[in-house]
């Protein structure tokens, strides 16, 4: 399950970069701050990037999942215990797991109808979304004491 870890975590931190890239203004992979907001905010009539408050902060949650691997799998100390670790390890993977599966209903679709984030949710957002909730659930799983 260390590979596991470690891959979730890798990520995880990607991410988390990404996010902590556009609080500081970043517009990959748009052209310029309208075109990042449709291909990564994606929400109806989006014309510009959340405040970065918000990307930092989305980046803080993102940073703390991706810690959670390593320290379910020991690699570093923390003062929780394991069990506390493997559930709240599954709860970040329903958070996740609830994402993938938003981003294929019709519901999410017409929240977010902006193109290219609707054509990069189904393709890749919600996609990943759902692996690394499983990801997260099989961690949980496996690591929850006996």
């Amino acid at each position: 399950m260390i590979i596991l870890a470690f891959a979730l975590s890798l990520v995880l931190l990607l991410i988390t970069t990404l996010h902590v890239y556009w609080g500081i203004g970043g517009i990959w992979p748009g052209r310029d701050t309208v075109s990042c907001a449709h291909a990564v905010v994606g929400f109806r009539g989006v014309d510009e990037m959340p405040a970065p408050f918000a990307c930092f902060a989305v980046a803080a949650c993102l940073g703390l999942a991706t810690l959670w691997p390593m320290a379910l799998e020991g690699i570093f100390a923390t003062p929780f215990p394991k069990a506390g670790l493997a559930a709240t390890a599954l709860l970040i993977a329903l958070v996740f797991l609830a994402r993938g599966v938003a981003g294929f209903t019709p519901w999410w679709r017409r929240l977010t109808p902006e193109q290219p984030f609707a054509r990069f949710d189904v393709r890749y957002y919600s996609p990943l979304c759902l692996v690394v909730g499983l990801g997260f659930a099989i961690l949980a799983i496996t690591e929850f004491p006996a």
